[in-house]
């Protein structure tokens, strides 16, 4: 699957750059190729609430391509979407293809795992995740996958999923993980990793780089006044168990809106 030529006035020439823009929403920019993960871009989704300031439209303008790991509501969200135009490429999990084109996405393929995307120069394959994927309460089930980005340098994004093991077998030497390591509330459920198993994956994968996400961004409606203080905890304590666990791993924490360059 290949998707349409990069702009060539961007190809090759942009810094490549990972930007935090809160959960698990991450624009990567690697060989000129602008990717956005998860887009959560509105003030509340369901029952959640962000956190964090909305930040300025200019930063996802020019997308070449946005995946979606699964369909959970916080990490597909058709109002997000919508405001990145109905146009935009999608790369989705097996089983949501159909469910995006009958609310008027225009350009969406499948990937189940192991399956290669084009996009310009990169190739994006899409990944194991452990994670249960079903649209609730009443859409479609899909797989969740993660993501690996391949250019000139190797990006992970992992999407929500337990520690697998045996994942580090299956990817190559990897220059950046985006590790989820935190959720929406005050406790995690099954398929998640906590900052000790992200830790854990960090030491499994060994990047040059972590970064982690899936934090800092969104509480349940009426948890803001109890649980706010704690939401930049699991980055933190990501950060120290990677220094015991996998200590030859740099983790840099970005807050939302925060970018890093490689």
């Amino acid at each position: 699957m290949v998707f349409g030529a990069v702009s060539a006035h961007r190809a090759g020439t942009s810094a490549d750059r990972i930007v935090f823009l809160g959960h698990a929403t991450v624009l990567i920019e690697l060989d000129g190729v602008r990717l956005l993960t998860d887009p959560l871009l509105r003030g509340r989704v369901a029952h959640l609430r962000r956190q964090t300031p909305l930040l300025d439209a200019s930063v996802t303008a020019g997308l070449d391509v946005v995946l979606i790991s699964h369909m959970h509501h916080d990490h597909l969200d058709l109002g997000s979407l919508r405001l990145l135009g109905r146009d935009t490429p999608l790369l989705v999990p097996a089983g949501a293809g159909a469910w995006l084109r009958r609310r008027g996405f225009t350009s969406v393929t499948e990937l189940s795992v192991g399956e290669v995307g084009n996009v310009g120069t990169l190739a994006v394959t899409a990944v194991e995740a452990r994670h249960d994927g079903r649209r609730w309460p009443r859409g479609p089930g899909a797989e969740s996958v993660g993501y690996l980005v391949r250019g000139r340098r190797a990006i992970y994004f992992a999407g929500d999923t337990e520690l697998i093991e045996g994942l580090s077998d299956l990817l190559p030497p990897l220059d950046v993980a985006l590790l989820p390591v935190g959720g929406w509330g005050p406790t995690l459920g099954e398929g998640h990793m906590d900052p000790h198993d992200a830790a854990r994956a960090a030491g499994l994968l060994k990047p040059r780089l972590a970064i982690p996400v899936h934090w800092g961004t969104l509480l349940p409606i009426g948890l803001a006044r109890r649980h706010r203080a704690g939401l930049a905890e699991p980055p933190a304590l990501f950060a120290r168990n990677v220094a015991r666990l996998a200590p030859g791993v740099e983790v840099r924490i970005l807050a939302p809106g925060q970018e890093t360059r490689l």
